[in-house]
């Protein structure tokens, strides 16, 4: 693959780079492998939407790339507590079955990938040192913005949310990579690296940004929201389920969350399994007439949905066909493995739905028993405002007058 070529790979289906020149330098010019590194805080379980940064990966990969994945460990507890530190290390190990098994899914070689947890080297004496640092040339104001897309937003923000794009800043320098690659919605923090790291004498990075794909729902797709997103083990009747609830609204391709997978997965996985240009297959109604309608690129696809040629309910099976063969490998690989079972056990133990408290029950205050209508003596008399109600008093004799019982003589 020539070096224009690579470079071509590289940027394809990206929103943004910034100081593209540092990317060119290195495959251009000094004619070495470019050492990029991505990021994921290891809190809820990942999703279809981790395709997405995923293919991206592999493109790296493809072009002769040098790849850190960083599994983030120490930013998922800090990140107002996602991760409970109990589960950091579980739900680490299984971030790294997923990511490897997804890769693999993908047909791509995976010799150039380092996965690394974050707490391996963030807990160090340096870095600590270097965080300080790097904390004494950072504005409050500025950390916080830099995070306002990316960390949880709450009305009492802890500190920890100022420190996490710090660290994410200062793990360029400790990765040892030219590039920090991620969603669009980390460009804040992006922004704040290059601007942070020659202050305490570290060089400046290039950012690359994948655009953000919108959830099933419409927005942005969310471990933490069910209805946004399919699991990677969701079965094959889930998949459907959801999908056939998913917004594609006729004719409309902004914000469509069903064509931007399309886009961004399908049609690049097609691709890199089969060695080619992608293409996507929609298949015809029952009872209507015609081939199938095949699309190798989304600018076509997207001009027929908007004509109304091809409508949601020609795109929704088609997308359900290709996603469940898509997950088929790797869920195959999670039922042959006992010990990545065994991880995901712990680390998303079943939550204990909480027992509904049992309320008692309103008899009203007419009731005898009500609560403060009477209260029985231990001489066997009550007293109360309903009383004289259920009096029977005190001696046999008495109660049974009262209760106006009769003996009758047998017949």
């Amino acid at each position: 693959m020539s070096a224009q070529d690579k470079l071509t790979l590289i940027k394809e289906n990206l929103q943004e780079v910034l100081k593209e020149d540092i990317i060119e330098d290195v495959i251009l010019r000094q004619n070495r492998p470019l050492k990029i590194y991505w990021g994921t805080a290891t809190t809820g379980r990942p999703h279809c939407g981790y395709f997405v940064p995923m293919v991206k990966l592999a493109h790296f990969l493809k072009a002769g790339c040098t790849v850190k994945l960083l599994l983030a460990d120490i930013h998922g507890f800090l990140d107002n507590l996602k991760a409970p530190i109990e589960l950091v290390k579980f739900r680490a190990e299984y971030y790294r079955f997923v990511i490897v098994s997804l890769l693999k899914s993908l047909n791509v070689p995976i010799d150039r990938l380092a996965i690394v947890l974050g707490s391996s080297y963030q807990l160090s004496a340096e870095y600590t040192m270097d965080l300080f640092r790097l904390s004494s040339v950072v504005s409050e104001h500025d950390s916080k913005k830099a995070g306002s897309e990316v960390v949880k937003q709450v009305a009492n923000p802890t500190l920890s949310g100022l420190i996490y794009p710090l660290m994410q800043t200062l793990d360029e320098q400790y990765l040892d990579v030219d590039v920090q690659f991620g969603g669009v919605d980390q460009r804040k923090i992006f922004a704040l690296a290059s601007e942070a790291l020659p202050k305490i004498n570290y060089k400046e990075r290039a950012h690359m940004m994948n655009p953000m794909v919108p959830g099933l729902s419409g927005g942005k797709m969310s471990s933490s929201d069910p209805d946004s997103k399919i699991d990677l083990l969701d079965p094959p009747d889930v998949v459907e389920k959801k999908l056939k609830k998913a917004h594609c609204a006729p004719k409309e391709v902004e914000g469509n969350g069903i064509l931007s997978f399309v886009e961004y997965v399908l049609l690049s996985v097609d691709g890199l399994k089969n060695d080619r240009k992608g293409s996507f297959v929609i298949e015809r109604r029952a009872g209507e007439d015609g081939e199938p309608l095949v699309y190798d690129d989304i600018a076509t696809l997207k001009a027929d949905y908007e004509a109304d040629t091809v409508t949601p309910q020609l795109l929704k099976p088609a997308i359900t066909k290709a996603l469940i063969e898509l997950l088929k490998p790797i869920q195959a690989e999670y039922q042959a493995s006992p010990e990545w079972q065994d991880i995901a056990s712990k680390a998303y133990p079943p939550s204990e739905g909480k027992k509904k408290e049992k309320k008692p029950k309103n008899l009203g205050t007419r009731f005898p028993g009500a609560k403060g209508s009477v209260e029985a003596k231990p001489d066997g008399h009550v007293e109360g405002k309903s009383k004289d109600r259920v009096n029977l008093g005190t001696d046999a004799e008495g109660a049974m007058k009262n209760l106006d019982i009769q003996s009758k003589a047998p017949s």
